[in-house]
């Protein structure tokens, strides 16, 4: 079985990392906002021919590795995904608008991206374990107080 994927007139093999913050890097992204957040960002992937490879959603980012179809843009996917996902968080749990520093924003403005060549198992291994990483630095920090 190829790598590739086709289209009507392309092979293709696109994979991106990304990674977002909530406006002001909020620790918001756990329990049920959490949740929400993994569905819509799968659902959203999901309508635009668009296969997440890896998800994790930490309390104050996200990191995704997907892989994106050529005919759509990465700012358009992006785009999709975090406007989409801001609406649909908001009108979930609308205490969260209430918040006077956020006003109708959900995502900080910006992101990173970058693609994902032959080091993809790493970079997968690396969102995959990273949430468990930064636990082990709480916890000493933690520890130190």
């Amino acid at each position: 079985m190829s790598r590739f994927k086709k289209l009507s007139h392309s092979l293709w093999h696109c994979q991106y990392h990304m990674v977002w913050t909530p406006k002001y890097r909020v620790r918001i992204l756990e329990g049920e906002v959490r949740q929400e957040v993994t569905s819509c960002i799968r659902a959203f992937s999901e309508q635009k021919q668009c296969e997440v490879v890896e998800l994790n959603v930490q309390k104050d980012h996200v990191h995704l590795i997907v892989m994106v179809p050529p005919k759509l843009s990465i700012s358009d996917y992006m785009g999709i995904v975090k406007g989409r996902t801001a609406i649909r968080v908001f009108n979930k749990f609308r205490k969260l608008k209430t918040r006077p520093y956020w006003g109708n924003h959900f995502w900080s403005r910006g992101y990173c991206v970058d693609t994902v060549g032959l080091d993809a198992e790493k970079i997968r291994k690396y969102v995959k374990y990273q949430e468990a990483k930064e636990r082990q630095v709480e916890n000493k920090q933690q520890r130190l107080f």
